[in-house]
């Protein structure tokens, strides 16, 4: 049995998939490390980062959810649409956990090019979906 009760949403942004699907399973392997049962565990794909607030406020309303977990990879282009996309997820996403008062652990990843987003997808850096499960069980468990 796991020790939280209730479920967990994972919000996944299917733009840079490749880089994202890494993320969401690093996360999913890490919660059941941690003792979450595959059944407390939703996963919602969205087309990108900058719909994720909006897909974490739709669940995190819901009593049975206890937290999230925001997945994506946003990685810098040619023009400035990245600072646009990743400062509103953040801020999008920040807001709803404060809003809701309840943890949302941010596994986004803002990188200069997809080299740095794999690096840090299942890479050298580490899978920082894993890093956001840690995070948002010790923030459950506050």
């Amino acid at each position: 049995m796991s020790s939280i009760q209730g479920e967990i949403v994972i919000v996944v942004a299917r733009f840079n998939e490749p880089v994202t699907r890494v993320l969401l399973q690093g996360a999913e392997d890490m919660l059941r490390q941690l003792g979450i049962d595959a059944a407390q565990i939703k996963v919602v794909w969205v087309p990108g980062a900058y719909e994720i607030p909006f897909a974490m406020q739709k669940y995190l309303q819901s009593k049975i959810v206890v937290g999230g977990i925001a997945l994506g990879a946003v990685i810098r282009g040619e023009t400035s649409h990245y600072d646009f996309v990743a400062g509103e997820c953040s801020q999008g996403v920040m807001r709803v956990m404060l809003d809701t008062k309840k943890p949302i652990a941010f596994g986004v990843l803002t990188t200069e090019n997809s080299e740095q987003a794999y690096a840090r997808a299942d890479g050298e850096k580490g899978n920082k979906g894993a890093e956001a499960a840690e995070v948002l069980y010790e923030m459950i468990k506050l």
